[in-house]
């Protein structure tokens, strides 16, 4: 994997939530593409000195969200699953978009909407 991980240790975001975060932002912006093989658990642990719990956690955040898959022994690649969220996402907002231009509604104002969901 050549994308760089950073963990901050005085960060009071969770590191197992810092690295689930970064990865999933290096799948949806494509510098892990579709297909790629994640390091081990154990390998991805020792090279960010975090436990191997805290590295599996998020493995698994991520494949719950759909963003990886792991293959038994063969590891851990990134899902195709990934770049179908990508399209619901557009299609959900080409939806929104549609709605609030029958509404008459601000464009600004849908974004606060819509900001006001995604931090909620």
């Amino acid at each position: 994997m050549a994308a760089v991980i950073t963990i901050d240790a005085t960060s009071p975001v969770p590191p197992y939530e810092q690295l689930r975060v970064q990865l999933a932002g290096q799948i949806s912006q494509r510098v892990l593409p579709v297909g790629a093989r994640l390091p081990t658990v154990r390998a991805l642990a020792t090279d960010l000195g975090l436990a191997v719990n805290t590295v599996a956690r998020a493995y698994r955040e991520l494949e719950a969200a759909g963003l990886i898959e792991t293959r038994g022994r063969a590891g851990s690649f990134v899902a195709a699953a990934g770049e179908r969220s990508r399209e619901r996402a557009l299609h959900a907002a080409e939806e929104y978009a549609a709605t609030v231009a029958a509404l008459g509604l601000d464009p600004d104002e849908a974004l606060r909407i819509v900001r006001a969901a995604l931090y909620r």
